[in-house]
């Protein structure tokens, strides 16, 4: 059985983080979908014009990401990098319904919500440092890259494939969401400010849309200090 497993290091570096999980057994997912469209639409014009700079939301992702010897300011985490692309252009690619709706709980939340194809997977699924023997295919591209010692990365526990750098920077191609997709682990990630009842209010209006809009076959879970590691399918 595969899991979910956030290593020892990364509560020890910090104790406050929370994941919750929404795990998708089966769904139908759509390339295009006015519905959704229409719904992130509507998130992406209300948070035009927010300052980037005084958000604390924002800052404690970019104090995590300097804490484990990363720039934020070049690597931006995936939050501050989406409300940022909104900023120029009030508008995202739409990929398919599931992202465009884990997008959607991004940017009403403000924090980091991404998933993967969990058939592509053959491991644990695992968040911690790396050791810097794991490979990278970054999201579009065929290039094959390591990450740096002490990273936080998202990798596969067997192939060593990392599925996320910079533990929110940037996703890898080989576990992308795709319409065909039919096993998912979504991760929604919580840093103070955001408390435990905000996370689990996103992790719910989530798993509302996805059964509405994607009539998917839902179980969820939190990983946090107490709870480590999460069984997945």
């Amino acid at each position: 059985m595969k899991k979910v497993i956030i290593q020892d290091q990364l509560f020890e570096m910090f104790p406050d983080f929370r994941r919750e999980i929404v795990i998708v057994h089966s769904l139908q997912n759509r390339s295009s979908y006015k519905p959704v469209r229409k719904i992130l639409k509507k998130e992406i014009d209300s948070r035009l014009g927010i300052d980037l700079t005084s958000e604390p939301r924002l800052h404690s992702w970019d104090d995590a990401h300097r804490k484990f010897g990363s720039t934020p300011e070049e690597y931006l985490p995936s939050i501050k990098s989406l409300l940022g692309r909104i900023q120029s252009n009030a508008a995202l690619p739409f990929i398919n319904s599931v992202v465009a709706l884990f997008n959607y709980i991004s940017l009403k939340y403000c924090l980091p919500c991404g998933g993967d194809d969990v058939a592509t997977i053959e491991g644990d699924l695992i968040l911690g440092q790396a050791d810097g023997s794991e490979t990278f295919q970054p999201l579009g591209s065929e290039i094959t890259e390591n990450p740096m010692p002490g990273e936080v990365i998202y990798f596969d526990s067997k192939t060593k494939n990392v599925m996320c750098r910079r533990w929110n920077w940037r996703n890898g191609d080989l576990t992308k969401i795709e319409v065909s997709s039919q096993s998912l682990v979504i991760n929604i990630d919580c840093l103070p400010p955001i408390s435990e009842e905000t996370g689990k209010e996103a992790q719910e209006e989530l798993v509302s849309l996805l059964q509405k809009y994607c009539k998917a076959e839902i179980k969820t879970g939190s990983l946090n200090r107490n709870c480590r590691e999460l069984v997945v399918g």
